[in-house]
């Protein structure tokens, strides 16, 4: 019998302490601001970590200005195409709703005739940055090869001009003859 009355009581303790859990649960549940405080604490703590830093910001703005100076029109077709993605992302309204599937239809076309000119403008824009590689390359080596060719021509008048300051001091010179 003290075993039943221990082992009861201990069951109680245990039930006790599961419901004290579970008040804590129901309380935190209905309390909503601070939820909400929970909530916005944690979006904030990831948005923090996902912007990127402000030398990276430049450097993305530095690189972007580069790409529409060389190439406009790529940029353009790109910008074109991100937008109509994103048009195509938002939801849709009334009007779209009521017109069925034909609406449906439109709607993929116009997502795929987007993608297709977001790979484009991506193609063109790869064509630029491969060209101007391209062109400092060989602005490179012209410019090397200049260089080369003017060394070349310096050393050679360097050359010269050592071995004509060297000829009278090393051109044998007449003695006197001795006098006896």
């Amino acid at each position: 019998m003290g075993e039943d009355s221990s082992a009861i009581r201990q069951d109680i303790e245990q039930t006790r302490a599961q419901m004290g859990d579970t008040v804590e649960a129901l309380g935190y549940k209905t309390d909503v601001p601070s939820r909400a405080k929970d909530k916005a604490n944690s979006v904030k703590s990831r948005i923090t970590g996902a912007t990127p830093d402000t030398g990276d910001v430049k450097d993305g703005a530095k690189q972007a200005v580069g790409v529409a100076e060389r190439n406009p029109l790529g940029l353009a077709v790109a910008a074109a195409g991100v937008g109509f993605v994103a048009g195509m992302l938002l939801p849709s309204t009334t009007v779209e709703n009521r017109i069925g599937p034909m609406a449906e239809e439109a709607k993929d076309q116009a997502l795929k005739t987007g993608k297709e000119a977001l790979e484009r403008g991506k193609d063109v824009a790869q064509q630029a940055a491969s060209s101007a590689a391209e062109t400092a390359k060989e602005a490179g080596q012209e410019q090397a090869g200049e260089l080369k060719d003017s060394a070349q021509s310096r050393a050679k008048e360097t050359a010269k001009s050592a071995k004509a300051s060297a000829q009278p001091a090393t051109s044998p010179s007449k003695k006197a003859a001795p006098r006896v």
